[in-house]
């Protein structure tokens, strides 16, 4: 299956839960966007990354990176393999004495690895066409600073669940799925005109379950 390299467009606090980030990844030769729900804690940790902050002790995932130098395993790459039941799945891809090995992870700690290892993010088309989001403006606006770096300001510490796809729990219709699903996507334009992507991914779940009904 054909992979699809992801770039890393930013972090933006969740409006509807608490301590939670959305992880934005972008196509890199395409608009599309894969936005995921993630812990406090593995924002913290991805941004710090980023920006190259360097803590005064190891925190987890850096335990994980100077381990796996130490007794020469070497990340080869992150893949976001796979989406089910609105959970998010990822694998790492490591070479520990010229053997290939995969091992599950949830994606931010995969993406949270990936970026001490320096590796390249895929996934496959499956999960973008799904997940993903197609957007018009290039333009990451709420994800980045003014200098084009990742923002620590609203990163809070946190012991989140394991993140999920964004996707809203099911409502009752009072309108035939017709013109419900034409509802949403009137929702879902004004929702990617405001670079409102959390909420954009709700909808666009909503619309592919009435769509599939």
């Amino acid at each position: 299956m054909k992979k699809i390299k992801l770039d890393i467009i930013g972090l933006s606090s969740s409006n509807t839960q608490i301590g939670h980030y959305a992880l934005v990844l972008g196509e890199s030769s395409g608009k599309r966007r894969l936005p995921i729900i993630i812990g406090g804690a593995e924002a913290q940790a991805i941004a710090l990354e980023l920006e190259n902050i360097k803590t005064n002790r190891p925190m987890t995932h850096d335990l994980i990176y100077n381990l796996a130098r130490h007794f020469e395993i070497n990340l080869l790459e992150v893949i976001i393999n796979d989406l089910r039941e609105g959970i998010f799945y990822a694998r790492l891809i490591m070479d520990f004495d010229g053997e290939i090995h995969e091992i599950d992870s949830r994606p931010s700690d995969a993406v949270a690895i990936g970026v001490r290892f320096k590796v390249p993010i895929y996934t496959y088309e499956n999960v973008l066409t799904e997940a993903g989001i197609v957007i018009d403006d290039d333009t990451e606006e709420g994800y980045q600073d003014e200098s084009g770096g990742f923002s620590l300001a609203e990163i809070e510490k946190s012991d989140p669940p394991e993140e999920e796809a964004p996707a809203p729990k099911s409502r009752k219709k009072k309108l035939s799925s017709e013109d419900r699903i034409k509802q949403l996507e009137k929702l879902l334009s004004e929702a990617l005109e405001g670079e409102d992507y959390e909420k954009a991914a709700k909808l666009r779940d909503e619309i592919n379950r009435l769509t599939n009904d």
